[in-house]
This record gives structure tokens, C-alpha cells and sequence, in this order.
């Protein structure tokens, strides 16, 4: 199976919607409350836009996960902070039909590629519930190191839940 990962586009809306919309329900428990609107392309758009955009200005890199040339997720760098930190926050996603095949796995070690050469980052942090032992796994597949737990630190399924925090260095 040929895991890759490459920029969002605009063109990837009608793709992106459908996956967003089929998996709803299954990633409902592992993500922020969604506006009702979230599965439209109409949201995906704007959403896409102001990832291209925020891209542009050096803020995150939003790509696409694909296997065999079909998106079936997404991940993010997010939060570039430059300076004397460079680093970011990294967030993915799966679809239900590819989730628990290594392609998330296969998805972060490539955006790590990315993120410490390309990029030129120094550091990547990623959070997952407690209880999120995929998640968990995929980290700590790639070299990342758990940090600590931070409470209550990010509203998920409508409710302030703990984290566990990782980080991963560039080598």
C-alpha cells in the first residue's frame, strides 16, 4: 500500500467532503465539536482557503493523506511559531476504512520529512486523548516522546478533556 501525503488544493473539495461527511460520526469522539455546516462543500471550501492561506503566510502546512492517490484523511502542521522555537503542532486523521492499516503512521513519518527539512522546524508536539491508544502508538512509532498530561486541554466532544502531550525533535 503506498501511503503519501502532498498539499491540500482547492480541487480536492468534492473528495474531501465526502470523506468529511462519511466520517462524521466516526471521528465525533476524537474531534471538536463540528458546526452544522461542517460536511458541505461550502465549508470545505472556506476551510480549504484558509488553510491554503495560512500555508502562504508561513502559519501551517495543510496536507492530504493518500493511499493509491485517494485522500482518505488529513494532517496538519499547524501553529509554525519561528523565532527561537521553530516548531509546530502536529494533527491527523484517518479515515474508518483505512484507520488501524499504518497509515497514519505512514502519514506522520512522512509530514516529519517534511516538517524538519523542508520546513526547517526543530520541534513537532502532538496531543492525544488518554484514551487514545491508536493515536498514541503512531506517535511513538515515529520517535515521539511522551511529555506529560496537561488537563482539561482541549475542548473535544463538547467536553474539556486531558491530554497526553508528545514531541518529537528534528535529528
Amino acid at each position: 500500500m503506498s501511503v503519501t501525503v502532498r498539499l491540500v488544493s482547492a480541487h480536492d473539495v468534492v473528495e474531501l467532503t465526502a470523506l468529511v461527511a462519511t466520517n462524521l460520526d466516526f471521528l465525533a469522539p476524537w474531534d471538536p465539536q463540528r458546526a452544522p455546516d461542517f460536511a458541505t462543500e461550502t465549508a470545505q471550501r472556506r476551510l480549504i482557503a484558509d488553510a491554503i492561506a495560512r500555508h502562504d503566510r508561513g502559519e501551517m502546512v495543510p496536507l492530504v493523506i493518500l493511499v493509491e492517490e485517494r485522500i482518505v484523511g488529513r494532517i496538519t502542521v499547524n501553529d509554525i511559531i519561528r523565532g527561537s522555537f521553530h516548531s509546530a503542532h502536529l494533527g491527523y486523521w484517518v479515515s474508518e476504512s483505512h484507520n488501524g492499516q499504518g497509515v497514519a503512521t505512514a502519514a506522520v513519518a512522512a509530514t516529519m520529512d517534511l516538517a524538519f527539512g523542508e520546513y526547517g522546524l526543530h520541534r513537532l508536539q502532538a496531543a492525544t486523548l488518554l484514551h487514545n491508544h491508536g493515536s498514541q502508538r503512531v506517535l511513538e512509532r515515529n520517535g515521539f516522546s511522551l511529555i506529560g498530561r496537561a488537563p482539561r486541554y482541549l475542548r473535544i466532544a463538547g467536553e474539556w478533556q486531558d491530554h497526553l502531550l508528545f514531541q518529537r525533535l528534528a535529528d
